[in-house]
């Protein structure tokens, strides 16, 4: 009896110890199966995005591989979030989420230039699904004004889920304000959550407590602008731009230096270092950066030029350049205007301008033809 128990002791024993050996393994994404929550909540706060690491999730189809060799951090990845969505298509956005072939790299020791740029697309997740805040939608008036929608806002449904984050024509998921699911997937007992990285190899945090605020303020005053309308392929609405500047709208604000914690890009030198932080106001993801970006990336990218005082471009009187055009109504991002693309008065007037009746629009028939029918988008 005695020996009975004693083998039932140590079979408990060695079960016991097995058990507590899993639970200290640190946390691996080697593909070789899923984890369970327990080890995820166990080792998380550990992982280490400064260096190389990969993220493969074959639930969600995630494969990200992120290598640091020399000054260089090089990001291959199929940009799938890693993470639960919300479902697409949806009502507010027809798209359907897809794979994608992606290669990114970004510099190990980023050089701070501090002159702003503007950027389409800022940065990118840990897990490889990019950052893009603004949008391609455009409300047109006939009066001549022309506004850029935001994403987060209550006029237009775009589709977004919980992650505020949605999908684009070709396919690829992306966020326009913080990635809910990243923050829960990498909280750890720090106030500041590290979500990605810049183009410029900054990195990007959130703020769990929000302590630093960015410096952009809503404008005083109404909106001018009337017969106002908005549409895409599958809807077209009047829209009353009347009012005042509540969000809607990108050039609902200005920057103001000094007003917040955040610089014009919602950076900010945290003990020596630069980051730029993803704030739950606007710009909630940063319009611009302040490092140096290789010219190669800032042609991927859509990057150029010094960062405007305001929140953009909108709400200008007289007629847009061409390529404001394209970063209104380029929906698929191929650097053309198609007719299927074109918004408001130059959907109407596409025909007249299309001279060589191509389905597309050329900068210089632009020119000639918005001239000749009075065009002013």
């Amino acid at each position: 009896m005695k020996h009975k128990f004693l083998i039932t002791t140590l079979i408990a024993s060695m079960v016991l110890s097995c058990n507590s050996s899993k639970k200290s393994k640190s946390h691996s994404h080697d593909g070789l199966g899923s984890h369970s929550h327990e080890d995820e909540v166990l080792t998380k706060e550990h992982q280490d995005y400064f260096g190389s690491y990969e993220l493969n999730n074959p639930g969600f189809g995630t494969k990200t591989v992120v290598t640091v060799s020399g000054d260089t951090r090089t990001m291959v990845t199929n940009s799938l979030p890693n993470h639960n969505t919300g479902t697409f298509p949806n009502p507010g956005n027809p798209n359907t989420i897809s794979e994608q072939n992606k290669t990114y790299t970004f510099p190990v020791n980023p050089k701070y230039k501090g002159e702003p740029q503007w950027i389409r697309e800022p940065g990118i997740a840990l897990n490889g699904v990019k950052f893009e805040p603004g949008t391609a939608e455009v409300v047109v008036c006939d009066t001549g004004e022309n506004y850029r929608v935001e994403a987060l806002q209550d006029i237009i449904d775009l589709g977004l889920d919980f992650n505020h984050a949605h999908v684009q024509p070709t396919g690829e998921y992306h966020y326009h304000g913080s990635p809910t699911s990243i923050i829960e997937s990498v909280d750890s007992t720090e106030d500041l959550v590290h979500v990605g990285f810049a183009h410029d190899g900054f990195p990007m945090y959130y703020s769990k407590s929000g302590a630093y605020k960015p410096s952009y303020k809503a404008l005083d005053g109404n909106r001018e602008g009337e017969d106002c309308s908005y549409e895409n392929p599958h809807t077209s609405l009047d829209i009353s731009v009347g009012g005042h500047h509540d969000g809607t709208f990108t050039s609902d604000f200005e920057y103001v230096e000094g007003y917040g914690d955040l610089d014009e890009c919602n950076g900010i030198t945290i003990n020596g270092s630069y980051m730029y932080l993803i704030t739950n106001e606007f710009p909630y993801v940063s319009r611009c950066l302040m490092g140096e970006v290789n010219e190669d990336t800032q042609r991927k990218s859509g990057m150029h030029g010094k960062q405007g005082r305001g929140g953009g471009s909108n709400g200008q009187r007289g007629r847009p350049s061409f390529s404001q055009l394209l970063e209104q109504m380029d929906d698929n991002k191929d650097g053309k205007l198609s007719k299927q693309e074109a918004k408001g008065p130059l959907a109407e007037n596409f025909s007249q301008i299309d001279a060589n009746n191509d389905n597309f629009l050329t900068e210089e028939e632009l020119a000639k033809g918005g001239r000749r029918s009075g065009n002013r988008n």
